[in-house]
């Protein structure tokens, strides 16, 4: 601890960032002076735990105190605040480990992972909007940005050049590697790729990402936004997630770890004409046999099955898959296969990376504990298919709607044992409750379609 505080201090930091994730997906905490340090690491600093999005914990007694307690390897300064270091905290109640808090589970999720000597590695890829209010109305922030196919507009690009340098210069100085950045198939849309890394690390970068994105972009009076579906005629956004299993390596020498997913031949040199190994394709067959009840919490609100919906948009296509299939460099299915890894491409910027990723690792393992076989891939153009023809393929259809996807959710014994019954309550309840609280609104639309219709 002395040396981290020696650090910070010559960094010029005056106060701690706690912040911990609520079962939202939304970065919560509060600021702790520097000289408090110590007891941020070991014990924690205290929350009303009802405040919290989805604890579910009671308004009295000893389990209504929540506590973040912080994480030292995560200090981070934080350059769009002076002075402030970001430290990621892990929830505690009672002083214990918490069952509904998001990190913990991921925790728990890598830990079954380790007793195997395995790691898994993610790479995620969140796309995201800069928006504008116009009165009632959101509408992109860059009013030229109106090109029908705007995917990778450089001239929307450059208009918005000052904020994305911005935004990878503040991420860059935080250790985070981004690959690239670049304009997306909706006016407006933007993406950032990330650099494989431990799945906990992705996950604390994601959220990293999100604060110095909401930041900056409040700074120059715009809306950073990961509603996953803001236009209805354009593409929505998702949070696709690059996924490796590894082993062999040590925390010691972790760089001799291998790649469990990458396919070999039987003179043992890798297959480059295959993209995963057997072990890489049950822990895939796992992905798709769960598939239905991973996208509740890879697609959490009702905004989301509008982007899971398919049809077509202005540029052309939508992106977002509409069935659980599996194919080489097949961006139409719910899950892209390449050398080594794959590409789940069900989940929405609105997922919360740790609920998203410990639920995958344990369908995974699943996959890999009963030895499942993988489905026919698919070539084929799955937007281009007939519905008759892709359920004649054994193809099934992801959940229509949110609360199809709940009903998977809890009827997945797998993924509901591994998430723990006291999450998935709380998850199940707030979902339903978001869904009764759409169902009950009049929207624009009914209005101008019948008011005057009879």
């Amino acid at each position: 601890m002395k040396d981290l505080l020696d650090r910070l201090r010559k960094a010029g930091v005056h106060s701690l960032l706690a912040q911990f994730t609520d079962l939202a997906g939304v970065a919560k905490g509060k600021l702790v002076p520097l000289a408090h340090l110590d007891e941020l690491l070991a014990h924690g600093v205290g929350f009303a735990g009802p405040s919290i999005v989805g604890t579910g914990l009671p308004r009295v007694g000893p389990r209504s105190e929540y506590y973040a307690r912080g994480n030292a390897s995560t200090a981070t300064v934080l350059p769009w605040m002076p002075g402030v270091a970001r430290i990621v905290c892990d929830g505690f109640v009672d002083d214990q480990p918490f069952e509904a808090c998001p990190r913990q589970l991921l925790k728990r999720a890598a830990a079954h992972l380790a007793e195997r000597g395995w790691q898994l590695r993610t790479g995620i890829e969140p796309e995201f909007f800069l928006l504008r209010r116009d009165g009632e109305r959101w509408l992109p922030a860059d009013a030229d940005d109106r090109l029908d196919k705007p995917s990778y507009d450089l001239k929307a690009l450059a208009r918005q050049g000052e904020y994305l340098h911005a935004l990878h210069g503040v991420l860059a100085q935080c250790g985070l590697d981004v690959l690239q950045l670049d304009h997306e198939d909706a006016h407006g849309q933007y993406e950032v790729n990330f650099g494989f890394d431990d799945a906990l690390a992705s996950a604390d970068h994601l959220m990293l990402f999100k604060l110095a994105a909401h930041a900056l972009a409040e700074a120059r009076g715009l809306q950073f936004s990961m509603m996953p579906k803001p236009f209805a005629n354009q593409a929505g956004s998702g949070m696709h997630m690059h996924v490796s299993l590894w082993g062999g390596g040590s925390a010691r020498h972790p760089d001799h770890a291998r790649n469990l997913f990458t396919p070999h031949r039987a003179d043992g040199s890798a297959d480059l004409e295959a993209t995963l190994s057997p072990l890489g394709r049950q822990f895939l067959a796992g992905v798709l046999a769960h598939g239905a009840a991973l996208t509740a919490l890879a697609a959490p609100t009702v905004n989301s099955y509008k982007r899971l919906r398919g049809g077509t948009t202005l540029s052309g296509t939508t992106w977002s898959p509409v069935w659980l299939a599996h194919g080489p460099n097949n961006r139409t299915a719910a899950v892209r296969t390449l050398h080594g890894r794959f590409e789940w491409r069900v989940p929405d910027s609105a997922a919360n990376p740790y609920l998203a990723t410990a639920a995958l690792i344990a369908a995974g393992l699943d996959g890999i504990d009963r030895r499942l076989e993988l489905p026919a891939e698919s070539l084929d153009d799955l937007y281009e298919l007939p519905t008759a023809e892709l359920q004649a393929r054994g193809h099934a259809r992801l959940p229509a709607s949110l609360g199809a996807a709940l009903d998977a959710l809890q009827a997945d014994d797998v993924i509901r044992t591994a998430l723990g019954d006291a999450l998935v309550e709380q998850f199940v309840r707030l979902k339903r409750e978001e869904i009764d609280a759409y169902d009950t609104q009049i929207s624009g639309w009914e209005l101008q379609r019948y008011a005057a219709a009879f």
